[in-house]
């Protein structure tokens, strides 16, 4: 019995993609539907360490898409990132998990040492100032996100996984963050609402995203270019590249200035006050 993962079966992701992967630091910010699935997949491809992020506890409400989460979860009320840990852990006993029951906000010192960023997170403010902080330390940033919506008592689904790199376009850039959507939501008092979300497209998108982190990190093939944001219709059960990408321009016209990086406190004089 050995607690070390066998990854032969993925050894067509390189001869050193087992290191380069248990080395890599990962951070999961937001712990429902969506970043519960990026955890248990990320431990099943043998990422070596995890900083999940959350304030939450286990309600009854995420029985329904929560990896993980049971009914006792429920009734002791455990914090999300346990959850997480003990999946990781169930897994992969040998990954490092620094886990993190509080807002991204308070932990952003530790953010700004990991290699990638997961944002898995309903509020379209939270997504649009998660991205700001990884660009400004240049820090990759995979975000997920679904919707349905209501048109004459029917239902629709759609989703979408985007892969935000320093330099290249970001949410404004494809327009899923946009003043109008920042206001309306600041008007509902910034909250993100309670959404409809099930399982399977949460699943989906979840499986998109650790597709971009991949091609991130262990390129098994490099003559094909990696679309930058893939749309989900759930109706048709569908993912594609999306139309947007032809329009856009080859680099970020949003984060473009060298005063928009690195640590915004930090300035000369604050050397001549560290001993």
């Amino acid at each position: 019995m050995t607690d070390k993962l066998n990854l032969k079966r993925q050894s067509f992701l390189g001869k050193d993609s087992e290191n380069v992967l248990g080395r890599t630091r990962t951070a999961l910010v937001g712990l429902g539907g969506g970043g519960s699935h990026v955890a248990q997949q990320l431990a099943h491809i043998g990422v070596g360490c995890f900083l999940p992020i959350d304030p939450d506890c286990m309600e009854d409400t995420n029985l329904n898409r929560l990896v993980g989460g049971t009914m006792e979860d429920v009734e002791l009320g455990t914090p999300k990132v346990d959850i997480a840990e003990r999946v990781i852990k169930a897994v992969n006993p040998a990954a490092e998990v620094i886990k993190h029951q509080a807002n991204w906000t308070e932990v952003t010192a530790e953010l700004r040492d990991v290699d990638v960023i997961f944002a898995c997170v309903d509020s379209i403010r939270c997504r649009n100032e998660l991205e700001a902080f990884a660009r400004r330390f240049l820090i990759p940033l995979i975000d997920i996100g679904m919707d349905v919506h209501e048109l004459n008592g029917e239902y629709s689904i759609s989703g979408q996984a985007m892969l935000s790199m320093p330099g290249k376009p970001c949410m404004r850039c494809m327009s899923l963050i946009t003043d109008e959507a920042l206001a309306k939501e600041a008007a509902r008092y910034g909250a993100a609402g309670e959404k409809p979300q099930v399982v399977w497209p949460n699943g989906i998108l979840a499986s998109i995203a650790v597709g971009f982190f991949m091609r991130l990190l262990t390129p098994w093939e490099t003559h094909k270019a990696t679309p930058l944001l893939l749309e989900y219709d759930g109706d048709l059960q569908t993912v594609s590249p999306s139309n947007k990408l032809a329009y856009l321009p080859g680099s970020c016209k949003h984060f473009d200035s060298l005063h928009e990086l690195g640590d915004p406190f930090w300035t000369p004089d604050a050397l001549s006050t560290v001993e």
